[in-house]
């Protein structure tokens, strides 16, 4: 038996060993087990960049994706792709809209987004017999609830708070605020009825020893209906009056309008959350056409879509369909 040979055996497995280490560590950047999914956005071809729209309803598939996908009104979409995937390789990603022309885009799976932009499909012209029809002056108009306050009158109250002067209090409370004469305490209420509220409540003296006197208290919080005043006399009687404006709050209905903005052929307009009854206002060939827009979001001239921002506000937008223009 070689003696010699079990060192360079043992040397031979060694190196072995570290050279696959070394191997795979080499190696596993340039994979990635488990599901891997491409983010990324379509929006509009154009060289203006405020005309890159998103586009919604973009049918998202690839060589190596398990299935289709497609963009939703912000334009996003999150592509599976399948198994057992290595970094850099080659895919080609197809996006299919019916309004656009298809588009196959050729790349590579990466850490990045993958960021597109679709060219409509060019619109038939309109023939001389019938030219496009010309939209004008267009309009949001929504309702929304607003708090409103009916002024129902005001309210009125005196009370007395009967005292001699000149008594020392002797520790007998209660007393005048430096504790030297005897003092009496008084009160009054006022109550602005079911469903009111009162507004600028306020109290004070109008007869008698007033430098003598002073109020204790006269707050009323904000949704009270009654009002309540604590006095202190420590001269002789005096005389106070309550007064306050009494409102009845109410939701109300109003109608607000705003100014879409236009680039090429889509508007676009923010709402609030509370916007009710959402309508668009415009001049189709001159003439003055309210168009409801619903749940549904249809109107004749425009194909819209709408999508919620973080704090509940909705963004619109509305494409021309063909044989309509901007004027």
């Amino acid at each position: 038996m070689d003696i010699n040979r079990t060192p360079r055996v043992s040397l031979w497995i060694g190196s072995t060993i570290i050279l696959t280490i070394v191997g795979a560590l080499l190696l596993l950047p340039w994979y990635t087990h488990g599901s891997i999914s491409l983010r990324g956005a379509v929006t509009v071809e154009d060289t203006d960049s405020r005309k890159e729209q998103p586009i919604a309803d973009v049918e998202v598939t690839a060589d190596l994706a398990t299935n289709a996908v497609k963009s939703d009104s912000t334009g996003l979409f999150t592509l599976p792709l399948r198994g057992f995937v290595r970094r850099g390789h080659p895919l080609v990603l197809h996006f299919r809209q019916p309004h656009y022309l298809p588009l196959d885009v050729s790349d590579f799976v990466g850490d990045k987004l993958y960021i597109v932009h679709m060219s409509p499909v060019p619109a038939v012209a309109p023939s001389a017999a019938r030219p496009a029809v010309k939209v004008a002056n267009v309009r949001v108009r929504y309702s929304g609830r607003v708090m409103t306050e009916f002024n129902v009158g005001s309210a009125v109250k005196t009370f007395q708070v009967e005292n001699k002067g000149n008594v020392p209090c002797k520790g007998q409370r209660p007393c005048s605020p430096d504790g030297k004469w005897r003092a009496t305490l008084g009160s009054a209420s006022l109550d602005a009825g079911t469903g009111n509220e009162f507004r600028s409540a306020r109290a004070s003296c109008i007869a008698g020893p007033c430098p003598f006197t002073k109020i204790d208290s006269d707050r009323v919080a904000r949704g009270q209906r009654t009002f309540t005043v604590s006095a202190r006399d420590w001269s002789d009687t005096a005389t106070f009056l309550l007064e306050a404006e009494v409102v009845h709050p109410m939701v109300s209905q109003i109608v607000h309008e705003s100014y879409p903005v236009i680039f090429g052929e889509g508007l676009n307009f923010t709402l609030p959350s509370t916007a009710e009854g959402i309508s668009i206002e415009a001049e189709l060939d001159g003439q003055v056409i309210i168009f409801p827009l619903g749940p549904e979001l249809f109107l004749s001239w425009a194909s819209c879509n709408a999508r919620v921002n973080p704090d509940q506000t909705k963004v619109y937008r509305c494409d021309l369909k063909p044989g309509y223009s901007f004027q």
